[in-house]
């Protein structure tokens, strides 16, 4: 540098570094979330879907030693229609008035489907206790006044 001769610096061509930065430190979680919702979105649907089918098997079977099995396998079809492991969810029927006659005329059937959605992208190093949102759905399904009894 010369004497009496002054040099500046300037920043031209910063912004676009600036720019490209926050954009990827805030659209990274903005992705991470929507990933997140939509998956949670996908087994809440699943579920949904798993005990109406489960409470529509149960009242159509039969008799009352097949309605069970029936129903527990129309829950997993329609879990794994949307792609989540029939093991990983939970299904308890119950029917009221009377627990042990539910083909009865006038009794009604309550299924309830519960599942852990594991969030995703996380890290196998985690082990088995990855963090999960657990969804659950409740169906009432009543088997009818007038219809015969299955007992």
């Amino acid at each position: 540098m010369t004497p009496g001769r002054v040099s500046f610096r300037t920043e031209r061509g910063t912004a676009l570094v600036e720019v490209t930065w926050l954009s990827i430190l805030l659209l990274v979680p903005l992705l991470y979330i929507v990933l997140a919702v939509f998956e949670v979105q996908r087994s809440a649907f699943a579920v949904t879907t798993a005990a109406r089918s489960a409470g529509r098997a149960y009242v159509m079977a039969p008799d009352e030693a097949s309605a069970a099995e029936r129903a527990t396998a129309a829950a997993a079809v329609a879990l794994e229609d949307q792609g989540l492991e029939p093991g990983r969810g939970g299904l308890e029927l119950t029917c009221r008035p009377d627990p042990t006659n539910c083909l009865a005329p006038g009794s009604v059937i309550d299924v309830d489907v519960s599942y852990p959605v594991r969030l995703p992208l996380m890290p196998a190093a985690l082990g088995g206790n990855t963090p999960s949102i657990r969804v659950e759905a409740v169906h009432s399904v009543p088997y009818g006044t007038f219809r015969e009894d299955r007992s």
